[in-house]
């Protein structure tokens, strides 16, 4: 059983989360993020009036910062899934300009998460494109022998290019700035990731080599949009396949990989964790968000569970696992150690999530039932 929410912990939460707060020239109406999470509906890549009401929705609920779905930059390679949105093409920037719109309607900031996703193949999706798998060494993970193709430097350039030409057309539709997919698996964490990336060119080896290819596309990005739009960047430790990755061992060997990030442009680090209130090296209470904003001094959003039933009021988990409350949360931000909480699956179950929390109505929230989440509004 999930325990009650107090009336002081409800009055807490009301008060801190509802504080502005700034990424490079935006201001954040609060410290409420939406989490991108794959949908999957938008036929032809293009995104329809119901993907603009579903982001809609949840503006006028109270999120602060919607970071929508990944979608695809143009790119062969980019993605297989027709049903996925794409971030090219007149007529799919044409329906994102729509949902930028309504979102703005609604009171809120909105950012689209741009994403390649390397070798990972996508399952259970009709394909648009059948351009082969690409990646830093041509392979999976887990996979001992190359099932993709190396990418060349015309590969590299041509990439960049995509990420670059996809963040201008964010900033002339009317988005708010752009975030870049580096996480959980898929292209640029590919490169970030040793597991994955065995290059022996400038692209590999050290983690400050690894590196070179996000930095590049940040850069590209930052030359690119405006000097005060700003520009996200998600990353993680973990990857869908092989949840006990790690880029970073120690602070140090993260900051040999945040730092370049940082200095080709990042304005703000999205440390995706499966759990924020794990610490994330030994010898310190600071999550993944935590020590990424002590390393870099750039804005930081921490995610991983937040807001599920059990977790954010601080039961125990179906897993069996000790967690920390809504208190624990919000001490963070009071410290500074994060400066916005990104919320997934909570604000697909509850779309009114965000403003119940900011009215101090915590005892309303729907408890998460994976089952009801099959047909998304």
């Amino acid at each position: 059983m999930t325990a009650p929410a107090t009336s002081s912990a409800a009055s807490r939460a009301a008060e801190i989360l509802s504080r502005p707060t700034t990424i490079n020239g935006l201001t954040v109406p609060n410290r409420i993020a939406m989490a991108p999470m794959t949908r999957a509906f938008s036929p032809g890549g293009v995104p329809g009036a119901d993907v603009a009401s579903y982001y809609g929705r949840r503006a006028a609920a109270g999120v602060g910062l919607i970071v929508t779905e990944g979608t695809y930059v143009g790119h062969d390679s980019a993605g297989q899934s027709d049903r996925i949105p794409r971030f090219h093409g007149t007529e799919q920037l044409a329906g994102w300009a729509k949902v930028a719109d309504e979102v703005h309607a609604a009171g809120g900031t909105i950012v689209p998460q741009l994403w390649h996703i390397g070798m990972v193949r996508e399952q259970g999706q009709p394909p648009y494109a059948e351009a082969p798998a690409v990646g830093p060494s041509g392979l999976r993970i887990g996979a001992v022998e190359p099932t993709g193709r190396a990418m060349t430097q015309r590969d590299l350039d041509d990439v960049i290019g995509a990420f670059a030409e996809a963040a201008a057309a964010a900033e002339r539709i009317g988005f708010d700035g752009v975030e870049l997919h580096g996480a959980h698996g898929y292209l640029i964490d590919q490169f970030l990731w040793a597991g994955t990336n065995r290059r022996t060119d400038a692209y590999g080896g050290d983690p400050v080599a690894r590196t070179k290819f996000a930095a590049e596309i940040v850069a590209a990005v930052r030359a690119t949009v405006s000097p005060e739009f700003p520009i996200l960047f998600r990353y993680s430790q973990w990857k869908q396949e092989a949840y006990d990755a790690r880029l970073a061992e120690t602070p140090e060997e993260l900051e040999a990989i945040l730092a370049p990030l940082a200095a080709a442009g990042v304005d703000a680090f999205h440390a995706s964790t499966r759990r924020y209130w794990i610490p994330e090296f030994e010898g310190s209470d600071l999550n993944l968000a935590g020590w990424t904003k002590k390393l870099t001094g750039k804005t930081a959003i921490t995610v991983g569970s937040v807001g599920l039933d059990g977790e954010f009021l601080g039961a125990f988990t179906g897993e069996g696992s000790a967690t920390k409350g809504i208190d624990d949360l919000l001490d963070g931000l009071e410290r500074e150690e994060y400066d916005l909480v990104a919320v997934g699956r909570a604000l697909l179950q509850d779309p009114q999530w965000a403003e119940k929390v900011l009215a101090g109505r915590l005892d309303e929230l729907k408890p998460y039932e994976a089952e009801s989440l099959k047909s998304l509004s």
